[in-house]
């Protein structure tokens, strides 16, 4: 049994053996025209009439090459023999086709490892094909129009193609921009050109492939170009298909305006920073910064905006000196510069006169009835909430008939402010509260007020106060005087 395995194992080595003998077997051939491909009886071979038979014989052709072994080169020399150069030469004797196209009994055949015995070198015409930057050459005897393939084989040297990517395509000032040229390929080198929006030269940068990128920037907006090349093994220099534009935005330009330079008495009032004005011009306005700075320079209050019409009003409740610095920013996120026209350092004043109204009830001194006053004057401040001078005059009505009579008095004072309390004293004059009696007379006092801020919104204030009127050099019994009242400054 194991006998009969090994004889049938040598039996098929020896055949694998026999077959690859018979395919390395050199056929030697010593003249042409029995076998004939693609002839004309009577014509003169030339390459023309080839390329008509050719066309013909297609489907043979197919069939050669696939037979063959060579079914990717058939596309490629049907395409290429219409215009390749058919070069009229001789094949010298001892050259080894490694295989012939023929035709016997219409069919169509291949003989492999054809070697060229006759006495003399064979007219041919050879053709060049390319596939796959390989050069093949295609060998066509003269008088019989075969097609063999030479066993000629050349390398070529691929051509560069370029690639150039620059992002971003928009960007602002001093962005950094991305030139990327590793999508280029078979090249020893490549080149980047930049320039400006009026073709002024900028920069050229090379690279390699080993390096392909480069990382630039632009300090002024504007439109910049950029065009590559890429230079082959072969020396070629090749463009690139199409060029890379970038944008640079224009930053915005910031306008401020406000309703009030000075402020004056403006505590309390509101105050409008207007930055409507501004513009962009190559986008929109996006959004805009109010920085409110004080006279150290610390920032103290801060508006941001996304929405026209790009306006801060702000109350202030401290005099003072203050800056307002409006940054501006557009649609592709650039800001304006910090420039005059949006800084601006203003003084914020406080009110410090007011004219004064109030009324209230009051009990005069030796009197039984209770008068209604009625006053109006002045206010002052002397030091903004700490002193104040206040000036007022008016008139009391007794809520009882005679003796009593309306009476007339005023009063100067110098008032101490505590926040909301007050408390002040100084000289007034009294009328006399009645006619016949020589004990209520007029007189000097020296009245003191203590009271405290009802409501204060700093241009308009509303005061509760207390008074007592003590008489100088009169009966202390019937000229006393105190009261409540309201008053109202404006």
């Amino acid at each position: 049994m194991k006998l009969r395995k090994s004889f049938v194992l040598f039996v098929v080595m020896a055949l694998v053996v026999l077959t690859a003998m018979s395919f390395a077997q050199t056929t030697k051939l010593k003249r042409v025209g029995l076998y004939t491909f693609c002839t004309v009886k009577g014509q003169a071979p030339t390459p023309a009439t080839m390329k008509g038979l050719f066309e013909i014989r297609a489907a043979d052709i197919k069939t050669g090459f696939d037979l063959a072994g060579n079914s990717e080169l058939y596309q490629p020399f049907m395409d290429q023999m219409k215009t390749a150069e058919w070069t009229d030469t001789t094949l010298p004797i001892g050259e080894v086709l490694p295989w012939m196209l023929f035709r016997s009994h219409d069919q169509v055949k291949v003989a492999r490892n054809i070697e060229w015995a006759g006495k003399e070198p064979l007219p041919v015409f050879i053709v060049a094909v390319t596939k796959d930057w390989k050069q093949y050459e295609f060998v066509i005897p003269h008088g019989c129009g075969n097609i063999a393939l030479s066993s000629k084989v050349t390398d070529l040297i691929q051509p560069a193609v370029c690639s150039l990517t620059v992002t971003p395509a928009r960007a602002n000032a001093n962005d950094p921009i991305t030139v990327d040229m590793s999508g280029s390929l078979n090249a020893k080198s490549m080149t980047v050109e930049v320039t400006d929006a009026q073709g002024l030269k900028l920069a050229t940068q090379e690279l390699t492939p080993q390096s392909p990128k480069w990382q630039t920037k632009f300090d002024k907006p504007g439109e910049y170009t950029f065009k590559g090349t890429a230079t082959g093994m072969d020396g070629k220099v090749a463009n690139c298909v199409s060029t890379a534009k970038v944008a640079i935005n224009f930053p915005p330009i910031c306008k401020l305006w406000t309703s009030c330079m000075p402020c004056e008495d403006y505590v309390g009032r509101p105050i409008t920073f207007d930055a409507s004005g501004s513009s962009d011009p190559d986008g929109q306005i996006a959004k805009v910064v109010f920085e409110l700075l004080d006279a150290n320079g610390n920032v103290i209050d801060t508006c941001v905006t996304t929405r026209k019409p790009w306006i801060w009003e702000k109350v202030f409740t401290k005099a003072g000196t203050y800056t307002i610095n409006t940054t501006v920013f557009d649609n592709d996120g650039a800001q304006s510069p910090a420039s005059d026209p949006c800084r601006l350092t203003f003084e914020v004043t406080q009110k410090k006169l007011f004219w004064t109204v109030g009324g209230g009830l009051g009990a005069y001194g030796g009197s039984t009835a209770l008068y209604g006053f009625l006053r109006g004057g002045l206010f002052a401040w002397i030091t903004p909430d700490q002193w104040s001078f206040t000036l007022t005059g008016g008139g009391g009505i007794p809520f009882a008939g005679s003796p009593w009579k309306i009476i007339f008095n005023a009063e100067a004072l110098v008032n101490g402010h505590f926040q909301s309390f007050f408390l002040g004293t100084g000289l007034g004059v009294s009328s006399a509260t009645m006619a016949r009696d020589a004990n209520h007379k007029f007189g000097v006092d020296i009245p003191v007020q203590a009271g405290f801020d009802v409501f204060d919104k700093w241009t308009s204030k509303g005061q509760l106060f207390f008074e007592f009127r003590l008489p100088l050099g009169r009966s202390f019994n019937h000229n006393w005087k105190s009261g409540v009242g309201f008053r109202f400054l404006f």
